[in-house]
């Protein structure tokens, strides 16, 4: 999708117009892949725009420098303060991404990344539906990819690292060409892994299944866990499993979450129709609860919002 420059980046502890948010280009990140990253949604809410759930992905950056061994020079608290103040000064509102990035500077060439300085910026602007307003509201195609997941015991499968992507971004474009919207990626072991950015459900009746993350070799998602808690609180039975692909096929429904992506239901996965191919009531139940949640209309989800205003 087209990214729409706005006034504003924030990047290592100052605002700096967004033309000038630059770097070198023997940058470590850019040719070996060692940086963390985050993407974050920000909603208009009865009282203005707020960030949703901006700290657990703050407190996931940090997570994901660690694991990378990157000294992350800004705390939690202020890496949301600054988040808050990019949505601010650049007047943004519904629907806004934002996008945390830590990466290696310029400074060596070479595989060993330690002696390299680190970067953090915060960018924002307008981003519609990742997925398209037709699959939020009609459901996407999928195909499971001939690419799989790579192994927890090769990539960090807990951190959002940037060379970790190549992996979504050859599954996607094989999607893409073969005329689907999205690819599911299996795990080495032939269980459903996750998507290329976004993680999934299969619903039977009113039980709700998800690939549990440290098993299939994906991200924890954020997204995930609000869907799994507005699940339950809507009285489904939510629980972690592996499933196999034909797992996917004779579901009586299906959907992906993510902070991009947001919720979408799935209409088909490998040219199998799910259930009857349209939104079914839980999808559309989880789903519809959990725009409310993030647009603040949701009291009891009202501690995962950050009011910018």
């Amino acid at each position: 999708m087209p990214i729409t420059p706005t006034k504003k980046i924030w990047f290592d502890g100052e605002l700096v117009d967004w033309d000038q948010a630059t770097t070198h280009v023997l940058s470590h990140t850019l040719h070996y892949g060692t940086g963390a990253f985050e993407g974050i949604r920000a909603y208009s809410t009865p009282r203005g725009p707020a960030i949703f759930r901006l700290r657990e992905h703050m407190e996931r950056l940090h997570l994901s420098c660690k694991i990378l061994m990157m000294d992350l020079p800004f705390s939690v608290d202020e890496l949301c303060n600054a988040a808050v103040e990019v949505v601010r000064v650049n007047e943004l509102t519904d629907g806004c991404y934002l996008r945390p990035l830590v990466y290696l500077g310029y400074g060596e060439m070479g595989i060993y990344p330690l002696n390299s300085p680190v970067n953090t910026v915060i960018a924002a602007w307008p981003w519609g539906a990742y997925l398209g307003d037709e699959g939020v509201a009609h459901g996407v195609r999928m195909k499971i990819s001939s690419w799989i997941r790579h192994s927890p015991v090769a990539m960090p499968t807990a951190s959002k690292t940037v060379g970790g992507y190549v992996n979504s971004s050859l599954a996607k474009v094989e999607a893409v060409k073969a005329g689907y919207d999205e690819a599911i990626l299996l795990g080495a072991d032939g269980h459903v892994s996750e998507c290329t950015g976004e993680n999934l459900f299969v619903v039977y009746g009113r039980s709700i299944i998800t690939p549990p993350p440290s098993e299939a070799g994906a991200l924890r998602g954020i997204t995930q866990n609000s869907i799994t808690t507005i699940a339950r609180d809507l009285g489904y039975e939510v629980s972690f499993e592996a499933l196999r692909r034909d797992d996917l096929y004779v579901a009586d429904e299906a959907f992906l979450t993510g902070t991009a992506a947001e919720v979408v239901p799935i209409a088909s996965v490998d040219d199998r129709v799910v259930g009857t191919g349209e939104p079914g009531p839980v999808t559309k139940a989880v789903q519809s609860t959990y725009f409310s949640a993030v647009r603040g209309t949701e009291e009891r989800y009202e501690s995962w919002l950050t009011y910018c205003s």
